[in-house]
């Protein structure tokens, strides 16, 4: 079975009312043909109900940044899987490296909320990628695989089942710097046969997504990558046009 691209749109801090509303309008627009390639949106939590009553009628996923792993009780200011599900939303991302160096989320905390998605019956997007420096002391691998086997040691590699891994070379966020293709396809390669180890069947089936500066204008070359399957897209997923070009160049790659 050939996997599904998926790519998925991550509006980090950005956004209003309007701008959710009308983005997702210009989206339906832009992607009214597109067939073969998944497609999600994460707005800011503040903005699911605008975001769901937008989509109605749309292919387009809704997803959110973030998900707490307690599911209802005196947590001041936490999202729970329940309250995601309340409005529909299906790829949830966790682990991104904003939060890991902003919130000190630690692997093991990561993996928890991984298993409290798993559980909810919602699709985790994991994020992994190393910083520069790791990078360049050769370590890539060793911190993709450390950040995977938090989930594979507590939950097993079935947990990988329907689930989302995206690497995101830190170094590559927000930096105008992507990974070269081959550079990127080196890794994703790394990271199937590491989940391979463990279950092959698993492996083939779990989507990786490239992240980190992807845009219109590099995405059709990583797409042609066999491992790539898909994006997780930041700055370019506030733009419809430039998103959508993203999408169509998933579609057009994978099938």
């Amino acid at each position: 079975m050939a996997r599904r691209p998926l790519v998925m749109g991550n509006w980090k801090l950005n956004g209003s009312k309007a701008f959710t509303k009308e983005l997702i309008e210009d989206l339906k627009t832009e992607l009214s043909d597109v067939k073969g390639c998944d497609v999600a949106i994460a707005p800011p939590v503040m903005y699911l109900a605008e975001a769901e009553a937008a989509l109605t009628g749309s292919t387009i996923a809704l997803g959110s940044q973030n998900v707490d792993v307690n599911v209802q009780g005196a947590f001041t200011g936490d999202i729970s899987t329940e309250m995601l599900k309340d409005f529909s939303a299906k790829y949830i991302i966790i682990g991104h490296s904003e939060r890991r160096t902003y919130h000190k989320e630690s692997d093991e905390f990561i993996a928890k909320k991984f298993a409290a998605l798993k559980q909810a019956g919602l699709v985790p997007v994991l994020c992994i990628g190393e910083s520069e420096a790791e990078n360049e002391a050769g370590k890539t691998e060793e911190v993709c695989a450390r950040q995977i086997d938090a989930v594979l040691n507590t939950l097993g590699a079935e947990a990988f089942n329907g689930a989302v891994i995206a690497y995101e070379p830190i170094w590559a966020i927000g930096t105008g710097k992507s990974a070269t293709p081959a550079q990127a396809q080196a890794v994703h390669a790394f990271i199937r046969s590491h989940i391979a180890k463990k279950d092959q069947a698993v492996a083939e089936q779990v989507i990786i997504q490239y992240g980190g500066s992807v845009n219109d204008a590099n995405a059709a070359e990583l797409f042609t990558q066999p491992d790539i399957d898909g994006a997780l897209v930041g700055g370019a997923s506030l733009k419809a046009p430039a998103f959508a070009v993203i999408v169509k160049a998933a579609a057009k790659a994978k099938n």
